[in-house]
């Protein structure tokens, strides 16, 4: 175990909003920050960026599609720290984009949707509740859970079907009954039904609305396993920044992004809240 037992973790960290994120963590966070990346070049490359920022981020690879690369990072925080501190999860959207009016992401992708749908939910839904699975328990007491959501969950759930609405914003949800209905989405999009089913034509809004779902499930489960830690876990949006998914036009920086992120991620250790909630602009926002 090293001498700074304090450990912070960005997922996604080596470019955009995950790069400035880990910048900031690297400035303000009493502790290691541990980029990781999918690419192993890539990330070294940020950490090398920032060092030469003089700030002294770690490296570690992850690929949150890929079970086994979870848990050698989950392996190594065990045994380097004895667990992790702050959890940032960030992991950009997969290279096939939105074609729909919500978005304000780059032009429409002419993938079939059913293989937009498919793709993005394996990544950032299933991605997200893999590396959420493996690495939640390693959560210390006071610990700080951050998964980077967007103001498009929101945008897709309103249109939604009322049935859904009502399922998604429901406070007894399971992850078991979330799962059957991210799955459902891909399904009835390869039948070609999605809409007729009360689904949104918005696979990147619907993997989103997991992701704030999920959080939403997962801080009631630390208020009911773990209520005496004082852990808070809360999904985010960073606004529309510019970055290489959403282009030059974008409102805000990366590092305008970062600050909604590390607000989360580091509430002082008597914070009480935000707990469970989605957060814009640092205020939680209705669901």
């Amino acid at each position: 175990m090293t001498s700074c037992s304090r450990v912070a973790l960005v997922t996604g960290g080596n470019k955009g909003i995950g790069f400035a994120i880990t910048r900031d963590l690297c400035r303000k966070f009493s502790g290691d920050v541990v980029l990781t990346a999918r690419d192993e070049a890539r990330g070294r490359a940020a950490v090398q960026q920032l060092q030469a920022e003089g700030l002294s981020p770690r490296f570690h690879q992850l690929d949150i599609d890929d079970l086994q690369s979870i848990r050698a990072l989950r392996d190594f925080l065990r045994k380097e720290y004895g667990g992790l501190n702050v959890f940032v999860l960030f992991r950009p959207i997969t290279p096939i984009h939105l074609s729909c009016s919500l978005s304000p992401l780059k032009d429409a992708d002419p993938t079939p949707f059913h293989i937009q749908a498919e793709v993005t939910m394996k990544t950032n839904f299933f991605g997200t509740r893999d590396v959420s699975t493996e690495l939640l328990p390693l959560i210390k007491p006071q610990g700080r859970v951050v998964n980077v959501s967007s103001m498009l969950s929101i945008s897709a759930l309103k249109k939604c079907s009322p049935e859904l609405q009502e399922k998604f914003r429901s406070d007894t949800i399971t992850e078991e009954e979330l799962v059957g209905l991210m799955n459902k989405f891909v399904e009835d999009t390869k039948k070609g039904v999605h809409a007729k089913e009360g689904w949104p034509n918005s696979a990147y809004g619907v993997t989103k609305i997991g992701v704030t779902v999920l959080s939403r499930i997962h801080a009631r489960k630390l208020n009911e396993q773990r209520k005496g830690d004082k852990i808070l876990l809360n999904a985010c949006c960073p606004g529309w920044v510019r970055t290489d998914m959403a282009g030059p036009s974008a409102t805000k920086s990366p590092e305008e992004g970062a600050e909604t992120p590390v607000y989360l991620a580091l509430l002082p250790p008597d914070a009480e809240g935000p707990h469970g909630q989605f957060v814009e602009e640092k205020q939680a926002k209705p669901w």
